[in-house]
């Protein structure tokens, strides 16, 4: 029964028009925009007011947003939750790990001068498909500046705001308590308070990848990172692009053969003119067929004769 009723309800819809319908879908350029203003405005407050609990926050937060989208490619969320910063030196974190060398995913400073931070992920969805094959990359200069100041002093106000003195919380992000964001649910909810706060949409932050590759596999893509290096570092492959986060892969494909077909067709017409013969016709007076020639020197009978002259059959 309750089978029945499922195939009666509406089918949630998937596709980027139909979620920009109903409030959960913007696009690249829009949430580009919207952290990068969020960055800005975070750097500015901390230069004219100074290091206070609010300013702390807003830099956190622009961080968190730089780390799930524009920066780099959308990086998995399990990953940016279970991130430890520079100044935890003790073991990994994560429950199943049994490496006695693994220092869990980590944000690491390589360089102070010139500034240059490196990220690591050991423990991503696709680590035993990869042969514990491990995500790393060079932090690109603006975010690394941006994640250098929050590191400081402005996260140092936000632990000693939670009454968390120290280093307590072993994380890059917290919520707003000042711990981790151990469960999914909690990144979820935080980031789509700030993102309405920013003027945008409640759409989950896992949306991000799929904006992401909705707009590189859109026809208007613009000039950016390779598909497959980009698709490694959210940790999975061009193919699972197609079959998972690409929702206009199907009809986009559909309409391209369809738009496709009409230069073909024009082709096909344009090479039947081309190879076409310059035909006439004329009549044979001795059968009454019709013969088709080419030339005035020959002429080729288009049938057979069926004058009874032409008849030569035995039928004995």
């Amino acid at each position: 029964m309750h089978l029945q009723v499922a195939d009666q309800l509406p089918r949630p819809s998937k596709d980027p028009k139909g979620l920009a319908d109903i409030g959960k879908w913007m696009c690249a350029a829009d949430l580009v925009h919207t952290i990068h203003g969020a960055q800005q405005q975070s750097q500015a407050q901390m230069q004219q007011q100074g290091v206070t609990v609010e300013t702390s926050r807003d830099m956190h937060d622009a961080a968190l947003a730089a780390m799930i989208f524009s920066h780099l490619p959308p990086v998995r969320l399990s990953c940016i939750r279970s991130l430890v910063g520079p100044a935890y030196l003790g073991p990994c974190l994560h429950p199943d790990c049994k490496e006695p060398s693994c220092e869990g995913n980590r944000l690491s400073i390589m360089s102070e001068s010139p500034l240059l931070m490196r990220i690591s992920l050991p423990h991503h969805k696709n680590a035993r498909k990869w042969g514990k094959a491990v995500i790393e990359f060079d932090v690109p200069s603006d975010l690394a500046q941006l994640l250098h100041t929050y590191l400081g002093a402005p996260r140092k106000a936000l632990l000693e705001h939670h009454l968390l003195i120290g280093d307590a919380c072993p994380y890059v992000f917290m919520d707003m308590h000042g711990r981790g964001f151990v469960a999914a649910a909690v990144l979820t909810l935080y980031w789509q308070k700030w993102l309405v706060s920013r003027g945008g949409v409640p759409m989950n932050p896992s949306m991000c990848r799929q904006v992401f590759v909705d707009e590189r596999q859109s026809d208007s893509a613009t000039a950016g990172p390779s598909n497959q290096g980009a698709a490694m570092v959210m940790g999975h492959s061009v193919k699972q692009w197609d079959k998972w986060y690409d929702m206009q892969y199907h009809p986009r494909l559909a309409q391209n053969a369809v738009d496709g077909m009409q230069s073909w067709r024009a082709a096909m017409l344009q090479s039947h003119t081309l190879a076409a013969p310059d035909l006439t016709l004329s009549t044979a007076l001795h059968c009454g067929h019709v013969l088709v020639s080419d030339s005035e020197e020959s002429q080729y009978q288009s049938c057979c004769s069926d004058s009874d002259s032409d008849i030569d059959i035995d039928l004995d």
